[in-house]
């Protein structure tokens, strides 16, 4: 139990039962809005971002679409190996997002 709170603490594993802060939800919408981080708005429609494009899916109602946490992590993490032949890039699996970046920008889009 010690060593996955503090995996999870290190954000290591994504987090499954702990509610999102303000401040978490927060981080995940700067991520998700810009260009030098996630830049997710460069494929996605996303309410209250500017300029969308239209090669992802729009993302609203995410935690329907995708209620696994787990399952969003590994999408965001690295698509290519659910699907090789997506044009979204691996963002864990490159280092371009940390792994608690990824679980704010989840923390973010289970609230759109």
């Amino acid at each position: 139990m010690k060593a996955t709170l503090f995996a999870l603490a290190l954000g290591i594993l994504p987090a499954t039962t702990l509610a999102a802060t303000p401040a978490q939800i927060a981080a995940g919408k700067k991520i998700v809005f810009t260009k030098a981080l996630g830049n997710c708005l460069a494929c996605h429609v996303i309410a209250g971002g500017s300029q969308p494009g239209d090669i992802g899916p729009e993302l609203k109602n995410v935690k329907s679409m995708v209620p696994n946490r787990k399952t969003l992590y590994a999408i965001i993490y690295d698509e290519e190996a659910r699907n090789p032949q997506t044009l979204m890039p691996p963002f864990g699996k490159n280092a371009i997002l940390t792994p608690q970046q990824i679980n704010d920008v989840i923390d973010f889009l289970y609230t759109k």
